[in-house]
């Protein structure tokens, strides 16, 4: 079994920053893509980054693009998103997610990517 764990969740100011960790336990597995989405109550869980380990090729929704950053380190399964300039709108849980895939039909910025995911950490940002 595969766990990932998110930390680094919590309250801020809108204009302030975050740095979300990721890591996965449990059975050992290489992970091919890792990223991040979040989700709102009463919203279908978004797209925020994600990273694919082959090329190091990383990809933003538009809403976070110039404002997050997503890194990490493959051979750890290890993922961060580090959020800067956060608004209120960013509020929401975050979840991790890793693909054990190296090939998938779907991109790294679909939700059926992923085969594992975190029980997500929360993100407030006040106004």
């Amino acid at each position: 079994q595969v766990q990932l764990v998110e930390s680094g969740g919590g309250l801020v100011q809108a204009g302030g920053s975050l740095r979300l960790s990721c890591a996965a336990s449990g059975r050992t597995f290489s992970s091919y893509a890792m990223g991040w989405f979040r989700q709102v109550p009463g919203k279908e869980r978004d797209f925020v980054a994600a990273i694919k380990w082959s090329d190091g090729h990383t990809y933003y929704a538009n809403s976070v693009k110039g404002r997050f950053t997503i890194s990490g380190d493959n051979a750890k399964n290890t993922v961060y998103l580090q959020m800067n300039t956060l608004k209120p709108e960013d509020t929401a849980v975050y979840y991790c997610a890793a693909s054990s895939r190296q090939y998938s039909a779907y991109p790294p910025f679909a939700k059926t990517r992923y085969d594992y995911w975190g029980q997500g950490t929360q993100v407030t940002v006040s106004s």
